[in-house]
């Protein structure tokens, strides 16, 4: 935990109430003019006072991209012209590759991010430097800047952009190691891939779920002969659930259709590409469009606690080790490492 914190807004705390709710007359959306601008230098000069020149993403996130019908204001999420663009894929989410746990980006383009989080354009992350600085933004033009310097230089130029600096105990957005970090931490090394492949030949396990960032998923037909391939192909830091083969019984799976609710619906093409949409009871005639010209297919509850993987995994870096923060969440076979 960094020893200085300020929240930094452009809210004047004379105008809060008793229990510190703001009850003036400033608007929660970004300007996207001059006070974000001094958002943004705030960031600046308070990096610079700390020593930084660059920070690490950390637990990126994007609104889900598994839906059919999704909002135009999040095209992009913020990200475009920031890192190289993603391939384009039918089956995965153009996410930016550049955009994930543990990326190291410069100052430069961590002030864009600050940006695209200010104005509510999609994407979010952590931006932070071990032990040494964070900036954390939240809902309603909320800034947290930490830093293990007290920065009184930067809070006096804070002042004269006319926005307010407020210490705290701490961020609330900190990450949280007993609420952030769900369940078993099972690493995708070699003794995971290799298990996985004994249980694709079984038959027991057939598709495996990335969750490159928080919100965007991508599916992977397994058989005995791509486990090589798919592995080859996971994205840094990603977070890996495996399920059972896809039903070929595609008109049990329609018939299972729920008439209201949510439901991920999973669902092979016949050239063996596979795509995902979570669906509400609006969606559900396309899905069963889709699924009713699919080679195979299989509905996914979205509730917690149900139609849980078969076990989960997360991608270490380079040098085995697992530096991610996030757990991968529960899985049928957490309790037992060593089975599949």
């Amino acid at each position: 935990m960094l020893a200085h914190v300020y929240r930094v807004t452009k809210y004047d705390p004379a105008d809060r109430d008793e229990h510190g709710y703001y009850t003036g007359l400033e608007d929660t959306d970004s300007d996207h003019g001059e006070v974000e601008a001094s958002y943004l230098q705030a960031v600046s000069t308070f990096a610079i006072k700390s020593g930084v020149d660059r920070l690490t993403i950390r637990e990126p996130g994007v609104p889900s991209t598994a839906r059919f019908a999704a909002e135009s204001r999040w095209d992009g999420y913020g990200l475009d012209g920031l890192f190289p663009p993603a391939l384009s894929t039918a089956t995965g989410p153009s996410v930016p590759p550049g955009f994930h746990d543990g990326a190291i980006v410069p100052l430069r383009i961590a002030l864009e991010l600050v940006r695209a989080m200010l104005r509510g354009s999609g994407a979010w992350c952590r931006l932070e430097v071990e032990d040494a600085f964070a900036v954390h933004v939240g809902w309603d033009q909320y800034l947290y800047i930490g830093s293990s310097s007290p920065c009184e230089e930067a809070l006096a130029e804070v002042r004269a952009l006319g926005l307010f600096a407020e210490r705290m105990p701490s961020s609330p957005y900190d990450f949280d190691p007993e609420t952030d970090e769900a369940g078993f931490l099972r690493p995708g090394d070699d003794e995971f891939w290799e298990m996985l492949g004994s249980a694709v030949a079984s038959g027991r396990a057939g598709v495996l779920e990335e969750m490159i960032v928080g919100g965007a998923t991508r599916w992977h037909h397994l058989t005995p002969g791509t486990i090589d391939a798919v592995r080859a192909c996971m994205g840094p830091r990603a977070r890996l659930a495996v399920r059972p083969p896809l039903s070929s019984d595609t008109r049990a799976v329609l018939a299972s259709l729920p008439a209201d609710g949510l439901v991920e619906g999973v669902w092979q093409d016949q050239d063996g590409r596979i795509h995902s949409a979570v669906c509400d009871e609006e969606d559900l005639p396309e899905l069963a469009s889709r699924i009713s010209s699919a080679a195979a297919a299989v509905l996914v509850s979205v509730y917690e606690g149900e139609d849980l993987p078969l076990y989960t995994a997360v991608m270490p870096d380079n040098d085995g080790v697992v530096r991610a923060r996030w757990g991968p969440g529960p899985a049928v076979g957490d309790q037992d490492q060593r089975t599949i």
